[in-house]
């Protein structure tokens, strides 16, 4: 393999030519042949046995060329791409020039490569810190909740439907007069204030009456996932047979006792207390985080491609799928939207995260940031420790490269954070 020319052609873009010697060609169109032969029928032969030279007679000397160029491509791009400064992070466009047994073969690609990234004043960057203090009406939040899990729901006769009530209702929905697809229910145990459905829905259920029959008047949103009614004005026709109320159990040392290993209502107090103090310190450290994130890329240039996006957006979705354990199809499927609304969601997590990286990479050459080989093994236990992998797998399936260049991050984050001024601020 040679490489015959490499011009960049616009910011991280460089097209290369590369060319195959003869030999290197002959060897692919063997391959390709071997690959194939035993689906090929030539008269005179048994199946899969007939020679090389006599199915190029019959079919043309051509017919593994192609075969041929793709196994050269698919074996050397990566190593081709390994070679390459700056780092390539997607290939594109590849085509062949010239294919022939005398000259070979050259192939024409193009890489798209990391940017160059610039970043400055990542040092004593200047944030604010907010601590949350729990108070009283955090408590009892927390405690009414634990209250509503274990309501029971009882029917109410003497009233009209109030915020909070279920509300068993059958509607149907018309557009332009016409009743559309999906749009009916019948006994439909509606809770007034969930935002179930369409927004402006459940409000007009409030005030009504057992019996009582009404239209309910709502505008479908823009961004609805049923194309054809997408802000659309739609009329609910709508009848209500009961209302329902839930009934929340007495706060006292009983229900403490039934929902919690604790024994008093001071107890459980106290126990929430702990618990979201140490709650609102992750989540102001957390935020913190973020905010010292933020105010460092202010200060980061570089022109990325749009391919970095796209693959980490594939990344996010491979990760999201493994979570949610739903394939993407199934889950167009179910909620009717596109690939492409799909992925639009993913859009500005995949774009800070590059950027995030990109930046703290060029911290840690700024900074000659090194791992050591104890580092290294650390990381290696740690990880088998959290997926109960033994230390050996964990190797295999994840690159010391890999390892090295996550633990200068983390070690490149830490930097950014010790150094910065923090301003706490109670709230």
């Amino acid at each position: 393999m040679e490489i015959l020319s490499k011009n960049n052609t616009a910011v991280n873009t460089y097209e290369v030519e590369v060319k195959f010697g003869a030999d290197e060609f002959e060897a692919a169109l063997n391959a390709a042949y071997n690959r194939r032969k035993s689906g090929i029928s030539v008269h005179g032969f048994r199946k899969g046995k007939a020679p090389r030279k006599v199915i190029e007679r019959q079919y043309g000397e051509g017919v593994f060329f192609e075969d041929a160029v793709d196994y050269l491509y698919r074996n050397n791009i990566e190593k081709l791409a390994g070679e390459f400064e700056p780092e390539v992070v997607d290939v594109k466009d590849s085509e062949a020039k010239e294919v022939n047994k005398e000259n070979g073969v050259t192939i024409k690609t193009v890489f798209i490569t990391k940017p160059e990234v610039e970043i400055s004043d990542y040092k004593g960057l200047k944030v604010k810190k907010t601590v949350k203090t729990v108070s009283d009406e955090d408590i009892d939040k927390e405690i009414n909740s634990m209250r509503e899990k274990v309501a029971r729901l009882i029917t109410v006769e003497d009233r009209a439907v109030e915020n909070g009530d279920t509300a068993v209702i059958d509607f149907e929905g018309f557009v332009d007069g016409t009743a559309f697809e999906n749009g009916k229910g019948e006994k439909f145990p509606l809770e007034i204030g969930s935002n179930t459905f369409i927004p402006g829905f459940e409000e007009q259920i409030v005030g009504k009456n057992i019996g009582e029959e009404f239209d309910v008047n709502v505008t479908f949103p823009e961004d609805y996932q049923e194309e054809s009614l997408k802000g659309k004005p739609a009329v609910f026709k709508c009848k209500l047979h009961e209302i329902k109320a839930k009934e929340m159990p007495e706060l006292n040392d009983d229900f403490v006792k039934d929902v919690s290993e604790k024994d008093t209502v001071d107890e459980l107090k106290a126990e929430i207390r702990e618990k979201l103090e140490k709650r609102y310190a992750e989540d102001a450290e957390n935020d913190l985080d973020n905010a010292l994130m933020d105010a460092m890329l202010e200060n980061m240039k570089a022109e990325i491609p749009d391919a970095m996006y796209e693959r980490h957006i594939d990344d996010l979705i491979r990760e999201w799928s493994a979570r949610t354990r739903i394939s993407v199809k199934d889950y167009l499927k179910y909620t009717g939207m596109t690939a492409v609304q799909f992925r639009k969601g993913f859009e500005e997590s995949a774009k800070r995260q590059v950027k995030l990286r990109l930046s703290l990479e060029k911290i840690a050459e700024l900074e000659n940031i090194e791992v050591s080989q104890e580092d290294i093994e650390k990381e290696y236990s740690s990880l088998s420790e959290q997926y109960q992998i033994d230390v050996e797998k964990v190797k295999q399936a994840i690159p010391e490269k890999t390892v090295i260049s996550d633990l200068k991050i983390e070690k490149a984050i830490d930097l950014v954070k010790n150094s910065a001024s923090v301003e706490e601020v109670n709230e």
